[in-house]
């Protein structure tokens, strides 16, 4: 491959403003992937996990969870964008419960622990230069949530997307941005670097971070957690959740037979051969939540040890350079994980939680469970869950549901119940009327080319 290539992204980087140390991560990714490395994390090389300790059983000592969740800071991910769902704007600024966004209900969540526990709690988040203006825009609305001192915010990095033909930077005319991407959520660690934040929370006597994605609620700062890192010295702890057939594309946890350190294995770092081993969820038990626990001190001493570099497991995504364009030019783009820090901070632990504390919502499916009587919405802006068992299966028709727009004019009365529903199948053309209610398993379909209604006040049990 060519050192013009690298020269040509490193020198635009630069033109862009791009700190020194995002700069020379990139570097060391691009190296990595000059050399042929794709990232890939053999069955051979790994085992299972034994036995983790669980949420339920860590100590609830009240002091011991105050003083430690005095000395934590929330962070949040808050770069992306609800282009999946046909939304330009903020993805954390999409309406999912009780008119409520997924910003205000986490600020509500950061206040009531605030006042609960008589601690300061900072909340930062993580944002891109698409997000940043309308999600502070949100949090401005809280008096007293930023915390003096402390940035309510810092900019994930941005690097060039490298042309597959011969990992020169890609341009593209028509939406110059597009050439641009994030290097995935493990620029977390040098955006905190570059940003000057971890400094500032340092400085300022906080310890830990607790780190997850702004789209999933369940993702509070439980001062359990917090207690059990400070008392047992954890550099890193993951959250990690029991797999199901429904988890089995998502990367989990193994331990690394050549020094027996817990590992994170995502599907792309899987060799076609390893398939059946990385899906087996009685072999890999155990999901990442992408709820993370960090001890600063430990991550700014790697940081400055490694000339800001921590070397995390490089990720290949090969894509278009537009998205929406299948013939653009095909592009590659690095990227790391942040989960898969696990592996670099020696004393790495995780913790199994509930499912609750994973609620992500990724897809319109996700979404109208979110927005129905399934989950409740207190005032301190935690849900509850009002189904027995797993929450219901959704499966909507993408091409009348998957964008936002589209989505809300079917659903323009309000979600069904689906308290007592087990599973919803949508296909084709439906639209849904006030009050309706979904009981067990239940398919609707719409003839090809119509529309569908389904009556005010409906009760749908079985097909």
């Amino acid at each position: 491959m060519s050192e013009v290539g690298l020269q040509q992204a490193q020198e635009k980087m630069r033109a862009a403003g791009a700190a020194d140390v995002a700069i020379r991560v990139f570097t060391h990714y691009y190296r990595l992937l000059e050399s042929g490395q794709q990232g890939t994390i053999r069955e051979d090389d790994i085992e299972p996990v034994g036995d983790l300790p669980h949420l339920d059983h860590l100590d609830t000592d009240p002091e011991a969870m105050r003083s430690a969740l005095a000395e934590t800071v929330v962070i949040k991910l808050n770069g992306g964008l609800g282009t999946s769902m046909g939304v330009t704007g903020p993805k954390s600024a999409l309406p999912v419960k009780d008119g409520l966004s997924f910003l205000d209900i986490i600020a509500r969540q950061i206040l009531s622990t605030r006042r609960k526990y008589d601690v300061p709690l900072p909340l930062v988040l993580m944002n891109s230069f698409r997000t940043k203006e309308e999600s502070l825009q949100i949090l401005s609305e809280y008096d007293g949530l930023a915390v003096d001192g402390l940035p309510l915010d810092f900019l994930q990095n941005m690097e060039p997307k490298l042309l597959v033909e011969d990992l020169t930077p890609a341009e593209w005319e028509p939406d110059p941005e597009l050439a641009w991407c994030p290097p995935g959520h493990g620029d977390l660690f040098t955006a905190l670097v570059a940003s000057g934040t971890l400094d500032a929370l340092r400085e300022q006597g906080f310890r830990h971070a607790f780190i997850s994605n702004a789209d999933n609620l369940g993702a509070t700062p439980d001062p359990r957690i917090a207690a059990w890192m400070a008392e047992h010295d954890v550099p890193f702890g993951m959250e990690v959740c029991r797999r199901t057939r429904s988890d089995r594309k998502g990367g989990h946890v193994a331990v690394r037979k050549s020094d027996g350190r817990l590992i994170l294995r995502d599907s792309a770092q899987v060799a076609e051969e390893d398939t059946k081993y990385f899906q087996d969820v009685t072999r890999h038990r155990t999901f990442n939540t992408n709820n993370l626990w960090i001890d600063l001190d430990r991550l700014a001493d790697l940081m400055a040890g490694h000339d800001g570099i921590l070397g995390l497991p490089i990720m290949v995504n090969r894509k278009t350079v537009d998205p929406a364009d299948p013939t653009s030019p095909k592009v590659i783009q690095l990227e790391t994980g942040m989960g898969t820090a696990i592996e670099t901070f020696e004393g790495s632990q995780a913790v199994i939680v509930d499912r609750s504390r994973f609620k992500p919502v990724k897809t319109t499916n996700d979404l109208l469970v979110l927005r129905s009587d399934v989950y409740e919405l207190d005032d301190a802006g935690d849900l509850t869950t009002t189904h027995e068992g797993d929450e219901p299966y959704v499966d909507l028709d993408p091409e009348h549901f998957k964008i936002l727009a589209d989505f809300d004019a079917h659903f323009a009365a309000g979600a069904p119940s689906l308290v007592r529903a087990d599973r919803l199948e949508v296909r084709g053309d439906v639209v849904f009327g006030k009050d309706v209610t979904v009981i067990g398993e239940v398919e609707i379909e719409a003839a090809a080319g119509e529309r569908r209604l389904i009556p005010d006040g409906t009760v749908l049990e079985g097909s």
